[in-house]
């Protein structure tokens, strides 16, 4: 037996309430209703904040790494881990907590709070500004007798520092097998005094001609520090000497105050057009507050604001290579 299908038009009618108009310009017609609204835009700056962000990452179970090496790019040892060490900023929304922020940008909870100089997660409120600063030091397993500030020294690390990232005050009793992290904290550190602005060994030298995408930040400055931190170097001029931004770019920081801010003080991060940022820290003052900026263009002065052991700039390129690297 066969069976013969017809199919026949149906009429439809639209369920929506669109109302349909005549273009002005041609023969065509356009749905439009002027009682819809229109859809919010996002409320967080970067579309993709995951993108930078990176745990507080170890290998083998000791050392701390940084999101980038000098060349910035990861040592091939590494695993497991990803992102440029870009720095980014987060605005609190309601309903926001500390933890799901950290879990958002894969760092931890201390991490935050570091950066930002919060004593308390549950003062966050809707509107705030935070910093998401990915940090690289030691992990330090307590042994018996140990104190926070003999682990600090042995690290050459900030004391303040260190019990601040920690949770802890400057005096805390530590227990044996207690994990400690030092931020910032050299994994072999040199037993070189520090004068001055020069640190761990590095003797004062002019700094070398560069050209091509990054400038000078201080002219007539003298490297006192070669790469540490996040693929810094450290440049040296008396305080108040003009500081530039070394490539053209919009600011994403740029914060005053005095505060301790993680170390760096005063200080000015910039984001260019090539996917990298750099980093102005100890700054005595700041010149701008936001903005795109030209390369060579004025933004603070040198200064010896944070964690700092005389005047000079700390001067950061994060995702690429530092033109200062040695």
């Amino acid at each position: 037996m066969t069976f013969v299908f017809t199919a026949f038009p149906i009429s439809v009618g639209a369920f929506w309430p669109f109302t349909p108009t005549q273009a002005a310009d041609n023969e065509s017609s356009s749905l439009h209703d002027s009682t819809l609204a229109l859809l919010d835009s996002a409320t967080n700056s970067d579309p993709n904040p995951t993108k930078g962000g990176i745990a507080i990452a170890t290998t083998e179970g000791s050392a701390l790494i940084g999101s980038s090496g000098p060349e910035g790019s990861l040592p091939a040892s590494v695993v497991g881990v990803s992102g440029n060490g870009g720095i980014s900023l987060y605005e609190v929304r309601e309903g926001d907590s500390l933890s799901e922020i950290a879990d958002m940008f894969d760092v931890s909870t201390n991490t935050i709070l570091w950066a930002n100089d919060i004593k308390d997660a549950s003062t966050i409120r809707p509107g705030d500004s935070l910093l998401i600063l990915p940090v690289s030091g030691v992990q330090h397993k307590v042994t018996k007798g140990e104190t926070l500030a003999g682990i600090a020294k042995k690290y050459s690390a900030d004391l303040d520092e260190v019990a601040s990232y920690n949770g802890l005050s400057t005096g805390s009793a530590l227990a044996s097998g207690d994990t400690i992290i030092i931020p910032g904290g050299d994994l072999a550190p040199k037993a070189v005094a520090k004068t001055g602005s020069k640190a761990k060994g590095v003797a004062s030298k002019a700094l070398p001609a560069i050209s091509g995408y990054f400038g000078n930040p201080v002219p007539g400055a003298r490297l006192t520090q070669g790469i540490h931190g996040t693929n810094g170097v450290d440049l040296g001029a008396p305080s108040g000497t003009s500081v530039y931004a070394a490539a053209a770019g919009t600011i994403i920081v740029a914060k005053g105050g005095g505060g301790y801010n993680g170390g760096y003080g005063n200080y000015i991060v910039i984001s260019h057009d090539n996917g990298t940022q750099t980093l102005y820290a100890h700054l005595s003052s700041l010149a701008v507050s936001g903005g795109v900026v030209a390369k060579g263009e004025l933004i603070g002065k040198v200064g010896n604001t944070g964690r700092s052991t005389g005047n000079h700039l700390h001067f950061e390129v994060r995702g690429a290579k530092n033109p200062f690297a040695n």
